[in-house]
């Protein structure tokens, strides 16, 4: 009895995935729950399983090649016998009809972008591995903001052109060199950082918090709260909660650039940036302006260990409206993220460390020993002046200065 397996349904938001590798060759015998093959997706990576022992009949789509959700992957034929266990051919007449008829390998949300520019793919030359079209070349194909047709023009003869002729200069690898080659998801954010410097001007301002009472507030609470909680109190979901309030008073900042317009979204939806095995993912606590400080510490705590234990889904990855990134104890004082497309803006926070600061006291001028923290913002000057940036950073401050949360 034949049976076909199908590219499974990633989340809401994914409506394509690509075959990264197959696992298995034709005529081979595989077990139930088996991996057949990788896919990967512009949000997660997954795998396809077997979803009962049997032989494999035929790869119906070719490795490195995008389909939607749905498309048939592979025959099985559970009471087939196994006739080779090569290794998988490069390529096998798939099934599916892509949307956009491509002779070159392509990102799906490097397809996605070409679509909604109407721009042929085929006359692209991909940077990426083996080719590939990533994100980068179709915006420096045709820039975003290029919109009309005379400054479309204009970005093809500049930005655009300097792009498509751009040489990086690489190594030689010598035979005593490690080559480790990217993963679809280092590919990916490889790709994301790149259109993002080139789609954003980036602005960045440095704020100095002092922490000494939330420190006292967090000190008094968190061993009451991880007996209650079973995980630590951690100075993030301050950071989270201030974060948002905000956001509610600068809502500039929780914005989007949708062709020539400003959109304001009205759902706060904030990104946490995680270190994975795999590389950096933005998990997005929805809604977290309706959330209480322990709601956002629960959810941080949830979000970050699915990530880290490859549970996380796409959906669970999608819609953020503005980033938090925490480098953790060895943080080092501060730095500039890249900013998460298309967001304008990503906080830092850095390391939280005593030093000797002049405090006020009885009207009084004296030198005390607090915990500070400095904050950097990245912004999108396109849309980003410098005093909604510089409130916004001062307000975040201000926030976690006063220390008024609810435990």
């Amino acid at each position: 009895m034949s049976m076909t397996v199908s590219m499974p349904q990633m989340g809401e938001s994914v409506v394509e995935g690509t075959v990264e590798r197959w696992l298995v060759a034709e005529g081979e015998r595989v077990a139930k729950d088996q991996v057949l093959c990788e896919i990967t997706t512009e949000k997660v990576d997954a795998e396809v399983v077997a979803p009962e022992s049997g032989v494999v009949v035929k790869l119906l789509v070719p490795q490195g090649t995008t389909v939607a959700v749905g498309t048939e992957l592979v025959v099985l034929d559970a009471q087939g016998a196994a006739t080779r266990t090569e290794a998988p051919p490069a390529a096998a007449a798939p099934r599916a009809v892509e949307t956009t008829p491509e002779p070159t390998r392509v990102s799906p949300v490097a397809r996605r972008m070409a679509e909604e520019r109407g721009i042929d793919v085929g006359s692209i030359a991909g940077s990426g591995v083996a080719g590939r079209v990533t994100k980068a070349d179709v915006a420096a194909h045709a820039p975003a903001a290029a919109a009309p047709e005379a400054a479309a023009r204009s970005a093809a003869g500049t930005l655009g052109d300097f792009l498509a002729k751009l040489r990086v200069p690489t190594h030689r690898v010598a035979p005593e060199d490690k080559v480790i080659p990217f993963t679809a998801i280092r590919r990916r954010i490889a790709e994301h950082m790149v259109v993002s410097k080139v789609v954003s001007p980036h602005v960045g301002a440095v704020a100095e918090v002092d922490l000494a009472k939330l420190a006292k507030l967090r000190e008094r609470a968190k061993k009451e709260f991880e007996r209650a909680h079973g995980f630590g109190l951690t100075y993030l979901p301050f950071a989270v909660a201030a974060t948002v309030r905000a956001l509610r008073d600068f809502p500039r900042m929780n914005s989007a650039v949708v062709g020539d317009a400003i959109v304001e979204r009205a759902g706060i939806h904030i990104g946490i940036a995680v270190e994975t095995e795999r590389g950096l993912l933005v998990p997005v606590i929805k809604d977290a302006d309706r959330l209480s400080l322990i709601g956002l510490a629960e959810a941080i705590n949830v979000l970050a260990k699915r990530a880290r234990d490859r549970e996380i889904s796409a959906d669970e990855l999608a819609g953020g409206t503005f980033t938090l990134t925490n480098p953790g104890r060895e943080g080092n004082l501060y730095g500039f993220a890249v900013i998460n497309q298309p967001q304008v803006g990503i906080l830092r926070m850095g390391e939280v460390k005593k030093r000797a600061i002049v405090v006020e006291a009885g009207g009084e001028d004296t030198i005390a020993i607090h915990p500070m923290m400095y904050m950097a913002l990245s912004y999108d000057h396109r849309i980003i002046d410098g005093a909604t940036g510089n409130g916004f950073l001062f307000r975040v401050g201000k926030y976690l200065q006063a220390a008024e949360f609810e435990l």
